[in-house]
């Protein structure tokens, strides 16, 4: 029988010896994983072609002559030089309402979904399921059912509240749920809540501090998220402004495009590229924090 000792052995030193990959080292496959760099130049050249086209078709009406032809920055002028006169009264009343309902939407949208997700996270995990069903319940109801809905429960909050347009940011919530709920879900998944919230109550800090220092920054960029769409939400929204009456942006659009055409359009453009920059600056915060990370 060979004996341990005369088996031989590999010396670390010789040219020859097989090397191992040190601990915590990644083995790289020739291939790579990721689309290539013309692949990705295409696909975002057909993205940037497919978004820009329209922007460009809508910028370049507002810029027309009208009958006469020509380009000409006659409309552009109108709208913020304040010429339009009474034509304008409702555009600007209806962006102003339009900017507090964004305001109050994430607010409260914020203040509802971000606790009651972290709670069912921590304490309540058998709920989860029954909280996405209703959260995303919004998503099968039709705009005009839910306002037939509504009207009964907005007569009450008329009577509490008042009837200003604000007052539409509790319909909006609603309308905003699901979206504001994936986004703070995939932030919310890629979190070790639990833990997180353990650590902190072993070394002596309460709730309120656990939620304020531990929690609530570890999920930023999905609070993010959830608020940048819920603006783009809100701006967007016709129906329920429309058959509740009461003046919001796109409201007011129509109210407009009726008496002058390219102020609507000047407006329906501004209001795109705000869209677009909201979206870009999303990214960008997701980047920063990616990059952020150790």
């Amino acid at each position: 029988m060979t004996a341990l000792t005369d088996i031989p052995r590999a010396n670390p030193q010789a040219p020859d010896a097989p090397r191992l990959p040190r601990r915590g080292a990644v083995r790289h496959s020739g291939a790579d994983v990721g689309p290539s760099r013309a692949t990705r130049i295409v696909v975002l050249s057909m993205a940037a072609l497919f978004l820009g086209l329209p922007l460009f078709a809508l910028g370049a009406f507002t810029v027309r002559g009208g009958l006469k032809g020509g380009v000409t920055l006659s409309h552009w002028h109108d709208l913020f030089g304040g010429e339009l006169g009474a034509a304008s009264g409702p555009l600007w009343s209806g962006l102003q309402n339009s900017l507090l309902l964004s305001v109050v939407t994430v607010v409260v949208m914020l203040a509802l979904l971000v606790p009651t997700m972290i709670l069912v996270r921590l304490h309540l995990p058998r709920l989860e399921r029954v909280l996405e069903f209703v959260c995303l319940l919004p998503l099968t109801i039709p705009a005009v059912a839910l306002v037939v809905g509504l009207a009964p429960v907005f007569s009450v909050v008329a009577r509490v509240f008042g009837s200003g347009s604000w007052t539409l940011a509790f319909a909006y919530v609603i309308v905003t749920l699901p979206y504001s709920y994936r986004a703070i879900q995939a932030n919310l998944a890629a979190v070790d809540v639990v833990t997180l919230a353990e650590a902190a109550r072993s070394l002596g800090a309460s709730w309120t501090a656990t939620m304020r220092d531990v929690l609530l920054p570890n999920l930023r960029r999905g609070m993010l998220a959830a608020s940048f769409i819920s603006i783009a939400v809100v701006l967007g929204e016709f129906t329920i402004a429309s058959l509740l009456s009461r003046t919001n942006l796109q409201t007011a659009l129509v109210l407009v495009s009726k008496r002058d055409p390219y102020v609507s359009n000047i407006v329906v453009l501004l209001s795109l590229v705000f869209a677009l920059v909201l979206l870009f600056a999303l990214g960008r915060v997701g980047t920063q924090t990616r990059r952020s990370r150790p």
